[in-house]
């Protein structure tokens, strides 16, 4: 009867074991590392730690355009999977433009480290810490753009939200709400997703317990709404992994807050070249609110 009770008891404490280990293998983000650096498309940098938290630094690089102290800066964020160095051909856009860039590789991607299970939350933490790390060190004293996609993209939404020295957000390929987002990665033909999608009300509290915050709470398009400084939201025409729907929820949430649209037709989800074709576009973007540098250099022509 103890073994009886011993295996029972055992068998229990498994279940829950085994639903925690299909949510982290299912969410798990691909680490991918870095193929270049800035060096190799000719931007000067410095590699730089940013402190996140106790006993841990992201991995990042500063992009000098100019040393200037007003010199505008550009805080990029990749997305869920990505690094830092898939970013390098937006940010050869701003650098050409004359204004300096901070890429960083958010925990659990790229070069920095790990750090549980990769939220929302957790990234928009990652670029607050870059943030702060600009404004301590001295290093962003002009205008302060933040720039992501995929995730980054909502991220950056989320961050801005709560700030009031922002000047500019360019959200690329943004979800609406992360409950549309888990719905649609439950929905793909992964092996180790079928356990979640058949338990799919459990993953849903379960994720929002786990993260600490309730889907509502850190929606993009409930956290523009909250938003104090120019939004422009680009989204690719053929994007399968966010559709277009996404970009429309959160330009018609806010009727007092509506964001300027830049649509690229043809792009998908990583068209990160097809949207830098459009470089003239988002630079313009931050010429009309107020980055000066780039006015008074002459910068930001099509290249």
């Amino acid at each position: 009867m103890t073994l009886l009770l011993i295996a029972g008891g055992l068998g229990v404490l498994a279940l829950p074991m085994a639903f925690a280990a299909f949510m982290y293998i299912g969410f798990k983000a691909p680490r991918v590392s870095h193929a270049s650096d800035p060096s190799d498309q000719g931007m000067t940098f410095e590699p730089v730690k940013i402190p996140v938290k106790p006993g841990q630094k992201l991995t990042a690089w500063h992009l000098l355009a100019s040393k200037e102290p007003q010199t505008p800066t550009v805080l990029i964020l990749h997305g869920w999977g990505a690094n830092m160095d898939m970013m390098l051909p937006l940010a050869q856009v701003f650098y050409k433009a004359g204004l300096n860039c901070l890429l960083m590789d958010a925990r659990n991607h790229g070069h920095s480290p790990n750090d549980g299970i990769s939220s929302l939350p957790q990234f928009a933490d990652d670029c607050r810490a870059g943030i702060l790390w600009l404004k301590q060190s001295g290093r962003a004293q002009g205008p302060l753009a933040l720039l992501g996609h995929s995730v980054g993209a909502g991220v950056v939404i989320l961050a801005a939200a709560k700030r009031d020295d922002v000047n500019a957000v360019i959200s690329i390929a943004s979800f609406a709400h992360p409950l549309w987002l888990m719905q649609r990665h439950l929905q793909r033909p992964y092996k180790s997703l079928i356990l979640l999608r058949l338990l799919k009300p459990l993953v849903m509290a379960y994720t929002q317990w786990m993260i600490g915050h309730r889907f509502e709470d850190i929606a993009p398009m409930n956290a523009i709404c909250d938003v104090k400084c120019p939004v422009l939201l680009v989204h690719g025409t053929n994007d399968r992994v966010i559709p277009i729907a996404d970009m429309l929820a959160i330009e018609n949430n806010c009727a007092d807050h509506k964001p300027e649209i830049l649509l690229i037709e043809g792009a998908g989800h990583e068209s990160i070249e097809k949207i830098k074709q459009h470089d003239r576009d988002l630079v313009d973007f931050l010429v009309r609110h107020k980055f000066t540098s780039i006015v008074s250099t002459g910068q930001g022509k099509k290249s």
